[in-house]
């Protein structure tokens, strides 16, 4: 098929995760409602995109029960997949927990994964949050592209709707994690003003390095340091060196390669001052492939080669392992031993 420029082109599988191992995703859910007069492709009723994301939500279950998937909500069962994810990659590690045999761990580990609603005007109300929150979501990115019901998005402009202020709210007692990832900039004060809770970037880079309101300013980057927040590094091409041409460019003409990912993590890195608020954020499952990612990326599996390029930039073996795994893990457990001392309390 040929019909879209990414045919053929992909570069995530359920096998070159597993080969690249990695074991624990975000996932989205995303479906966008668009007015009369948006010219986005979309849905043309919340009813319509509920319809669609419950759809993709079929799928992920029939991943589950297939094996490919193992669904991760809370502490115990991000421990829990933790240790049989390890059982799966170290053959000596006896203890799987009673999930699998060693040997169906050994073929064909479940992947975890955590559940994110990229842009929430899907939920036609906030009674839709609560049965989404009871199906396993943890993350919701308000907006995506554009104007939203809840906030407004990329290439948008304008503060968090009444709607979205009280989506908030809801997200807050429900402990639930607020991703700031597409936020326009009047949305994204907005939020982390209102938002007392976990706050997360999925997949954003620097708008220093490439000017665009997708891309986080200093200012931002530095107001989501205070947060304790991690920022996920993605690898979109037009999002990783500037002047790309949608297309025109081609990653090798562009000069774009992975080292260009840990240009935009290093430039948060002495923002911080320490490697604790970056991680790996990819975006490559978002309609994208190799004519749009890194030209040295062939598989998600290329991920591996990431830590020689942190270390030739002097980035020590422990800050290697943070920005590998260690720093979205210790925001989880965080966020999700809060929710457990709260669920406790009440």
């Amino acid at each position: 098929m040929q019909d879209l420029p990414d045919r053929g082109k992909g570069t995530v599988s359920f096998p070159a995760l597993r080969a690249g191992g990695i074991g624990l995703v975000v996932a989205t859910q995303i479906a966008r409602f668009v007015g009369k007069d948006n010219p986005l492709p979309g849905w043309h009723s919340p009813q319509q995109a509920w319809a669609q994301t419950q759809g993709q939500l079929a799928w992920y279950k029939a991943m589950e029960r297939a094996g490919e998937l193992f669904a991760v909500t809370d502490l115990a069962s991000l421990e829990k997949h933790l240790a049989n994810w390890q059982a799966s990659q170290e053959p000596e590690f006896a203890d799987l927990r009673g999930v699998k045999t060693k040997a169906e761990y050994a073929i064909k580990p479940p992947i975890g994964y955590i559940r994110s609603l990229e842009g929430a005007d899907s939920l036609v109300n906030l009674d839709d949050l609560h049965i989404a929150y009871a199906d396993g979501l943890r993350a919701v990115g308000p907006a995506h592209y554009g104007p939203g019901r809840y906030a407004n998005g990329t290439d948008a402009k304008g503060h968090l709707t009444d709607m979205g202020k009280a989506l908030l709210k809801e997200m807050a007692g429900l402990n639930m994690i607020l991703d700031v990832t597409h936020l326009c900039d009047d949305a994204f004060w907005d939020a982390l003003e209102l938002y007392d809770g976990r706050v997360w970037a999925s997949h954003n880079n620097c708008r220093s390095l490439v000017p665009h309101n997708r891309q986080f300013s200093d200012e931002m980057i530095k107001a989501l340091i205070e947060r304790d927040a991690v920022i996920g590094g993605a690898l979109d091409a037009w999002m990783m060196v500037p002047d790309w041409q949608r297309g025109v460019s081609t990653p090798r003409s562009m000069d774009c390669n992975l080292i260009k990912l840990v240009d935009h993590m290093d430039h948060i890195c002495q923002l911080a001052g320490d490697a604790l608020h970056i991680g790996i954020g990819t975006d490559l499952d978002g309609a994208f492939g190799q004519e749009q990612c890194p030209y040295d990326l062939d598989t998600i599996q290329d991920l591996q080669s990431l830590p020689e390029l942190l270390d030739s930039r002097g980035y020590k073996e422990a800050d290697i392992q943070q920005v590998m795994s260690g720093n979205w893990l210790r925001f989880l457990r965080d966020a999700w031993r809060d929710s457990a001392v709260a669920t406790k309390k009440s």
